[in-house]
C-alpha cells in the first residue's frame, strides 16, 4: 500500500495438525486488502532428516519434528531478507518451530500459539496423511512414539513466547478479526 511502511511480521505456531496453515490462510484472507505472504516453515524440511530412536520401542524414525529436521539459517535468512525488503505488508511465518527458534523470534512483531488438543492433532495428522497414501499402522505409531516427544519437547514450551494463544479447534472470527484490526492500526501508526 505505502512504500514507506515496513513490514510487520507474525509468527504463527503450534503443534502438528494444530491448523498454523489454516489460520494463515484465513489471516490472509482477511488481510486481503493488503501485500500478504506467506512463509510455510514445512518448505524448508532438509532433505535427509535426522533419525530418531523411539524411547520405548527402539524403532528408527526419520524426524520430522526436530529443529534439526529444518534448514533453519535459511528460514531465518529468506525471512530477513524479505522483511527488510519491505515488499510486503504484513508476512505471516507459519511452522512447528517459528516460536521455538529464536533467529524467528527476533523478527517477529507478534508470536501466535495455536492451541489445539492432543486427541484432535492426532486424527487431523491421521487423516492428512492417510490422504497422501500413508496407512494408520506406520502414521499412528509415528506419532506415538516420536511426534508427541517432540511437541513436549521443543512445541509445546515454545508456547511461552507467544503474544497470543488462539484456539485451534474452532477458530473464531473474533481472532481473526482482533487480529486484522492490529494489523491495520500497527500499518495505518507507521
Amino acid at each position: 500500500m505505502m512504500s514507506n511502511v515496513k513490514t510487520i511480521v507474525i509468527g504463527i505456531a503450534g503443534g502438528t495438525g494444530s491448523g498454523k496453515t489454516t489460520f494463515a490462510k484465513r489471516v490472509q484472507e482477511a488481510l486481503s486488502h493488503y501485500t500478504v505472504e506467506v512463509f510455510h516453515m514445512d518448505r524448508y524440511f532438509k532433505n535427509k532428516p535426522p533419525v530418531t530412536v523411539a524411547p520405548f520401542s527402539g524403532r528408527e524414525f526419520e524426524d520430522h519434528n526436530h529443529p534439526d529436521s529444518f534448514r533453519l539459517d535459511d528460514f531465518c535468512q529468506d525471512l530477513r531478507a524479505a522483511k527488510a525488503a519491505g515488499a510486503q505488508d504484513v508476512i505471516l511465518a507459519e511452522g512447528l518451530m517459528v516460536l521455538h527458534t529464536e533467529c524467528v523470534r527476533e523478527l517477529l512483531d507478534l508470536g501466535i500459539f495455536i492451541d489445539t488438543m492432543a486427541d484432535e492433532r492426532i486424527v487431523r495428522r491421521l487423516r492428512r496423511n492417510m490422504e497422501h497414501g500413508l496407512d494408520f499402522e506406520d502414521i499412528s505409531a509415528f506419532y506415538l512414539e516420536s511426534v508427541r516427544y517432540r511437541h513436549n519437547e521443543f512445541v509445546e514450551p515454545s508456547r511461552w513466547h507467544a503474544d497470543i494463544v488462539v484456539n485451534g479447534h474452532n477458530f473464531s472470527e473474533r481472532a481473526v478479526r482482533m487480529l486484522q484490526l492490529w494489523v491495520v492500526d500497527m500499518l495505518s501508526a507507521r
